[in-house]
């Protein structure tokens, strides 16, 4: 019988980062937290989905709030301190997801509103339309 071998990754590199900035994109499906550097380069993400919420559960406030506090976690690793938040999307999590992030000791220095608006562009599908 041939020997199991563990195969280890590289171990990230733990950036010192104060600044960052928190990317919430929120579906009528899902919420993504990304948090990043000034520059938009990413230090950590998480999500509704990546945390275990199946089907309609990862549409909650909730699982926003939850998928908040695992990335502001990761990030204080980081040493990030305080985030800017851009908030994308129309899903339920949107106002969770950043008192999620205050919640765990992020300093949220300015929310944004960065929702992409069509000038009359494609339309949407059933449920934003009704």
């Amino acid at each position: 019988m041939a020997k199991v071998k563990q195969v280890r990754g590289k171990k990230r590199a733990k950036k010192n980062i104060a600044k960052g900035v928190a990317h919430v994109h929120s579906t009528f499906n899902n919420t993504i937290v990304t948090i990043t550097d000034e520059h938009g380069n990413v230090l950590t993400w998480s999500s509704a989905g990546a945390l275990g919420f199946k089907g309609s559960r990862k549409s909650t406030p909730f699982a926003a709030q939850m998928a908040s506090e695992a990335a502001a976690k990761a990030s204080m690793d980081h040493g990030v301190k305080s985030v800017e938040v851009c908030v994308k999307g129309p899903g339920p999590g949107r106002e969770a997801a950043v008192r999620a992030l205050q919640a765990a000791g992020l300093e949220v220095t300015a929310i944004n509103d960065v929702t992409p608006i069509p000038h009359n562009g494609c339309r949407p599908p059933k449920r934003p339309r009704g």
